[in-house]
């Protein structure tokens, strides 16, 4: 949470910063946050989270649009595409960097088409298996892996 509260204020910082150096009337329509999977999920429910900080930080409305599908790739393809204009954010995850490599001709390039504003929350891994599994941790795995291999 404390990341998340951090985020918002860094967030909030920034937007007061463009608002002052750009022109006065910004924002003077809805912003548009994407959410690079279907709604349900953890990158949905973050956007819900920040949404309501935002309005009241922007003064205007913040519309959710949920594009799942290629594992994020539809969304950053979306946000890539939309206008520089600030109007349109883009929530995503590892899964951005994971993609450039799956799909090599990607009408975008997420280093040179995007700027990251911040880390919005960290999710540990949990990694489980049968209970009849004879690793117990993750360097047993590891160890009873290479044996097998």
């Amino acid at each position: 949470m404390k990341v998340v509260l951090a985020f918002l204020l860094s967030l909030v910082a920034v937007f007061v910063w463009v608002t002052a150096a750009s022109a006065q009337d910004y924002p003077n329509r809805p912003v548009t946050m994407i959410v690079a999977f279907p709604p349900g999920g953890a990158d949905d429910a973050t956007a819900r989270i920040l949404q309501e900080p935002f309005q009241r930080a922007l003064g205007q409305p913040v519309v959710i649009e949920n594009v799942g599908g290629a594992g994020g790739m539809i969304a950053a393809d979306r946000a890539a595409r939309a206008a520089p204009d600030g109007y349109t954010v883009l929530i995503h995850q590892v899964a951005l960097a994971a993609g450039m490599t799956l799909y090599p001709k990607l009408a975008f390039d997420a280093e040179k088409d995007f700027v990251p504003i911040g880390l919005v929350n960290t999710a540990a891994g949990t990694l489980a298996g049968r209970a009849d599994l004879p690793p117990n941790n993750f360097d047993e795995l590891l160890r009873w892996i290479k044996r097998r291999a």
